[in-house]
């Protein structure tokens, strides 16, 4: 059988293929406007050698797609909507004859092309140190106003050096300044139209921007695609301390989880614990996911008043792979707070590892975990790498449901419903997050307070319109790991 290996260090228990666990949010095959939201998720596994390709017979297409579906067939956590035969000719590539495994699934809403085909090099280098290569912003798009916004900015990255920073608005886009392209125009155009004119995720790449900052400057600044490591925790935003209505309220933002986001929501967590902070912000509100092992870690760190024989999480695979399932008890952290109540800021784009965080503390905290913003994704299920080393090849099988300690486990709709006290915030990009004045981080507060709000609306039309209004991250059809990570990345 292959090696089970728990994220992000695993030991193995057997050898021949790589089977990994991983939670994270964005998939492909989406319009390319960001319009559907984060599709992807994952648990991800040990950082392995980078593999040499094997030409010829071995990695032949249809030895390849062959292999997927083998592998589809002994793992997939809903093996009765797989066809009993299909026949891979008609597809051209190994993507789209998986997308057609697996149909039945996705349009029952239950593998929203979570279940997909990657590279292992790229995944190992994102997981273990937040390795791509972009201009170091995350686009948020507004599809009825025609108008594309940078929601954050990655530090040691192209565009913040060059000062283009959150709220900061894209006019328009070319290979040069003479030949910018209305960003209008190319949403109008449909399509990938928009994704496109941001070219390739590699270094190198050299694009034009037209750029209206905060204040109002207008200016084009062209910028190069470089590799630089994604940080977590944000230096500059990522953790607080706020003071309101006479409470020191501990603030965190975690854009990702992986391997280094442990190390740094330790430090942030020892500086909660050493000033006795027992009220806690936790903003998740573009973290599409990652690796399962940092987000426990994090749901231990907020449990510091939790006995070794709560629950976290239980994982659970189909019957026949019944052998793996798995139940992670909280465990004790010399960092760990004990707050009396928590507030879990998120979107449409908080999904999969986020929720499994913030779904964990529901049987335990009620009322007093509260989600602030908007309704989430709704991913309760994750995915184990198959890995064919030869060929560079990781496929991705939704193989695995989740269930907090009340074995509540079916948000395919979002966390809305089933969360102890939901309040309804808008993203306030004018402002950077964790400010008290931010919109979310402004109702966060007023949440753990005990100030009345308006609740998020679970209904099917907020949930696919998305609460938050007319904003979507932006997302490529053919997503890169930090991209189905980090919605909106590029």
């Amino acid at each position: 059988m292959p090696a089970l290996k728990p994220a992000p260090r695993r030991r193995a228990i057997a050898a021949p293929l790589v089977l990994a666990l991983l939670l994270a949010s964005c998939g492909g095959s989406n319009n390319g406007t960001g319009a559907n939201g984060p599709i992807g998720g994952s648990i991800t596994p040990t950082p392995s050698p980078t593999p040499t390709p094997t030409p010829g017979a071995t990695c032949s297409l249809r030895s390849r797609q062959d292999w997927a579906a083998t592998q589809l067939r002994e793992w997939y956590l809903f093996p009765e909507t797989l066809p009993a035969t299909l026949d891979p000719t008609p597809y051209a590539n190994v993507s789209d004859y998986i997308d057609a495994l697996t149909a039945t699934a996705r349009a029952q809403g239950k593998d929203r092309f979570f279940t997909y085909l990657t590279s292992i090099a790229e995944e190992d280098a994102y997981y273990d140190t937040g390795a791509t290569a972009a201009f170091g912003i995350r686009l948020q798009t507004d599809t009825v106003a025609r108008r594309v916004f940078i929601a954050d900015a990655y530090e040691g990255a192209p565009a913040l050096a060059a000062g283009i920073d959150r709220s900061a608005e894209i006019i328009a886009i070319g290979t040069s300044a003479d030949t910018l392209q209305p960003v209008s125009a190319l949403i109008a155009s449909g399509g990938s139209a928009l994704t496109d004119a941001f070219g390739p995720t590699t270094a190198g790449v050299i694009r034009a921007l037209q750029v209206r900052d905060v204040g109002g400057v207008l200016r084009t600044v062209t910028l190069t695609k470089a590799s630089f490591d994604i940080q977590p925790v944000s230096p500059r935003f990522g953790t607080r301390v706020i003071t309101a209505d006479g409470q020191r309220i501990g603030y965190v933002n975690l854009r990702t989880f992986i391997d280094t986001s442990e190390a740094q929501l330790r430090s942030a967590f020892a500086t909660f614990r050493s000033q006795g902070i027992n009220r806690v912000i936790v903003d998740l509100r573009y973290n599409g996911g990652g690796l399962i092992s940092p987000s426990q870690v994090m749901a231990d760190l907020l449990g510091g008043n939790r006995f070794a024989s709560d629950v976290v999480n239980y994982t659970t695979y189909r019957t026949s792979k019944s052998g793996n399932n798995q139940t992670r008890n909280f465990r004790s952290q010399a960092e760990a707070v004990s707050p009396l109540r928590i507030a879990f800021i998120a979107t449409d784009s908080t999904a999969s590892a986020s929720e499994l965080v913030i779904n964990a503390f529901t049987p335990y905290l009620r009322a007093n975990s509260i989600l602030v913003g908007a309704n989430t994704f709704g991913k309760p299920v994750g995915q184990i790498a198959l890995d064919r080393k030869e060929c560079d090849d990781r496929l991705r099988v939704v193989a695995l449901s989740l269930q907090n300690a009340d074995r509540q486990g079916e948000y395919y709709n979002g966390l809305a419903s089933t969360a102890g006290a939901t309040c309804r915030a808008d993203d306030g990009l004018a402002l950077t997050m964790g400010d008290p004045a931010e919109p979310s981080t402004r109702v966060a507060i007023d949440a753990l307070a005990g100030r009345s709000c308006t609740p998020i609306s679970t209904d099917a039309k907020a949930q696919a319109l998305g609460d938050t209004g007319k904003r979507r991250l932006l997302l490529p059809a053919a997503p890169t790991t930090a991209q189905r990570d980090l919605p909106g990345t590029f």
